[in-house]
């Protein structure tokens, strides 16, 4: 209800008496259905999915407290029904979410004054998890605990890329995860100094830093971790940047808290990382909302206005990245308090040497 009472919320506020749902996440959040395809129709008298006959079964067993509605003649002879009988004379859409053409396409064929595009509005109503979310998360996360425990035991030289990555997923799927959060990164030597890598034949070496990052689902909900290893024993440079990304990381799990900006949030691992000499190797945020889709807002990013709230759920993932060399970045996934936070990863973060 509690969700329900928000979108009403919001409508009301742009002056609209009907919001149109097409966002995939947005529709889970709101009525359940995991399907990925449809609409939500809600207005104070209503809330309605809409799907064709592929998703009716799926839908009904999902969606407890919204009508399923099978179209049979495409979504607008229905959508116009709804607005007519709620006398809805502006109708929102999530103008963010849907394509110029698809937005005046609803704009030419909906029977209503006008169509209202909604900015972040709804999508912003999940940026704070109730405790039902955040269980999903950490459950989703100790699959990722546990896969990061299976994979110190099977690495090895002569290994490549994709075979860790395989190995990865297939522990996470077989352990309860629903299916993965995103692509598996897996990048050893030089290919690690990129931060989104894709795994590639090259074979695990002597010497090379290896960075994992890997999430999986559990109940619709996103983890995510990183992890960089090395293969036989790490040189002092490398020892070096390690240290200074996971002091970088220590700082600022330390001081976040509910209260502060996102920006300032980033800035204490940046500044430390600064500090060291690797401003200039340290290019992406310090981290972002995980939820029902893995990169959700707020960030810890220097451009962040938004200030954290208890619930809140983000990722801390500093990283040095040294092209032609190697890169080093450490992830854990922590829950904003009032006072601080709870890190839920609770996989080793000393350099381990396989």
């Amino acid at each position: 209800m509690r969700k329900l009472a928000e979108v009403l919320c919001i409508i009301e506020s742009v002056n609209a008496s009907a919001v149109i749902i097409s966002d995939p996440y947005n529709i889970r959040y709101l009525c359940g259905f995991s399907g990925g395809e449809g609409y939500l129709y809600i207005s104070e008298r209503r809330r309605c999915l809409l799907v064709d006959s592929r998703y009716t079964i799926w839908a009904r067993s999902e969606c407890e407290g919204t009508d399923v509605v099978t179209i049979k003649n495409g979504y607008y002879e229905y959508l116009n029904g709804y607005i007519s009988e709620d006398r809805a004379d502006y109708v929102a859409l999530e103008g963010r979410h849907l394509s110029h053409y698809e937005f005046e396409q609803f704009r030419i064929k909906l029977n209503c004054k006008d169509v209202i595009s909604l900015g972040d509005e709804i999508t912003r109503i999940r940026m704070i998890k109730d405790s039902c979310e955040i269980a999903a998360i950490e459950m989703a996360e100790s699959i990722g605990d546990d896969a990061f425990s299976y994979i110190l035991g099977e690495l090895s030289c002569g290994m490549t890329e994709k075979q860790v990555a395989m190995k990865l997923e297939m522990y996470m799927r077989n352990n309860g995860a629903e299916r993965l959060s995103f692509d598996t990164i897996v990048a050893s030597g030089p290919n690690s100094a990129s931060p989104h890598a894709t795994p590639t034949d090259r074979k695990l070496c002597r010497g090379d830093l290896v960075t994992m990052d890997f999430g999986c689902m559990y109940k619709g909900y996103c983890s995510d971790m990183t992890r960089t290893i090395v293969m036989g024993k790490a040189d002092d440079n490398q020892r070096k940047i390690y240290d200074i990304v996971f002091a970088a990381q220590t700082a600022a799990i330390k001081k976040l808290r509910a209260g502060i900006r996102g920006l300032e949030g980033d800035s204490y691992a940046r500044d430390i990382i600064a500090e060291a000499g690797y401003s200039d190797n340290f290019g992406h945020g310090l981290g972002h909302s995980v939820g029902l889709y893995i990169h959700e807002q707020p960030r810890l990013s220097v451009t962040e206005d938004t200030i954290l709230q208890p619930g809140m759920v983000l990722t801390v993932e500093p990283g040095i990245y040294l092209d032609g060399l190697y890169g080093v970045r450490i992830e854990d996934v922590v829950v904003i308090t009032e006072d601080g936070v709870r890190n839920i990863t609770h996989s080793d973060k000393s350099l381990i040497e396989i």
